[in-house]
């Protein structure tokens, strides 16, 4: 089952209580890391998380809160013993400066290779080192500099019906691989398909990140019947709104809105400002726009079914 951590919920720069904004998925054992300003190898360490877990990093733009920590986490990585290659994935535009970053990460025991990301249309990167059926899409965003929306989607095999399998004298030994899809004969002659004794499809689980940009339509269809929808809400004050509009951010209630767009089936908030203090005291306000909105604090934590 899918494990989601949310490192910190800061923007610009870390608070003593709260480090910036980053999001952690841990699937099998497995796991993938979304952004890396300065600290998040510490909030890993303050969470109980294991960096050795990393298969991917990816990188939304250039910004310094997002990015400024990934030679010391790539160090650190170094230390547990990797020895594989770690894909770094980002803009195009961001490329160089994620290779010049890592000259003050020189001697890593290990490759990285960074895989640029078109920042003017969708693209789908599947994993199945992770899980056959997991996949991150992007979405470009609108902000001041080029920048990129992810989300995690995990496929669900079709539930198991054994009672079918046993009505047909399906033997036990061949049950795990009919769940996994795969249709087999049996020793008796037969050819059992997998559709035979499994449910209908099931929707996939989805995990949909956005930070820094303005509150694009796109986004709404991008997060559509999202398990999780986490989306930057630098401010509760709505007088702010022009202010963060004109430097490519949002506010809290622009995130609400965008989830009930959406038809999320709840949102953590992130990016906090941090001249923002007391974020949960709007959370009355955000509730009356979408219900099931969380005030996220460092550390948020879900486990998805």
């Amino acid at each position: 089952m899918p494990e989601i951590t949310l490192l910190g919920t800061g923007g610009m720069l870390p608070l003593k209580n709260r480090y910036l904004t980053s999001l952690y998925f841990e699937h099998d054992g497995k796991a993938l890391l979304i952004d890396c300003g300065e600290g998040t190898q510490v909030a890993f360490a303050q969470h109980g998380l294991k960096l050795s877990r990393i298969e991917a990093i990816f990188i939304t733009h250039l910004h310094a809160d997002h990015v400024t920590g990934l030679p010391g986490l790539l160090l650190s990585l170094g230390n547990t013993g990797r020895e594989k290659c770690l894909p770094v994935y980002c803009g195009v535009s961001a490329v160089m400066t994620i290779r010049h970053l890592l000259f003050v990460a020189g001697g890593l025991p290990y490759d990285v290779q960074i895989i640029p990301i078109n920042e003017k249309k969708p693209q789908t990167f599947p994993f199945p080192e992770i899980d056959p059926l997991l996949c991150v899409r992007t979405l470009p965003l609108q902000h001041r500099a080029p920048c990129l929306g992810y989300q995690i989607e995990l496929g669900k095999k079709p539930e198991f019906l054994p009672e079918q399998a046993k009505a047909l004298n399906v033997p036990v030994q061949f049950y795990r691989t009919l769940h996994a899809g795969e249709d087999v004969w049996l020793p008796d002659g037969r050819f059992i398909r997998a559709s035979q004794v499994t449910g209908p499809p099931r929707e996939p689980l989805r995990i949909t990140y956005t930070t820094d940009t303005l509150p694009i339509p796109a986004i709404a269809e991008f997060a559509g019947n999202s398990d999780l929808f986490v989306c930057e809400g630098m401010w509760g004050d709505e007088s702010k709104k022009d202010s963060m509009n004109e430097k490519g951010h949002m506010l809290m209630q622009d995130a609400c809105r965008l989830a009930v767009r959406a038809k999320a089936k709840r949102l953590w908030l992130t990016h906090y400002s941090p001249a923002e203090k007391s974020p949960e005291d709007y959370a009355e306000a955000l509730g009356t726009i979408f219900p099931e909105v969380v005030i996220s604090r460092d550390g948020e934590h879900l486990t998805l079914k």
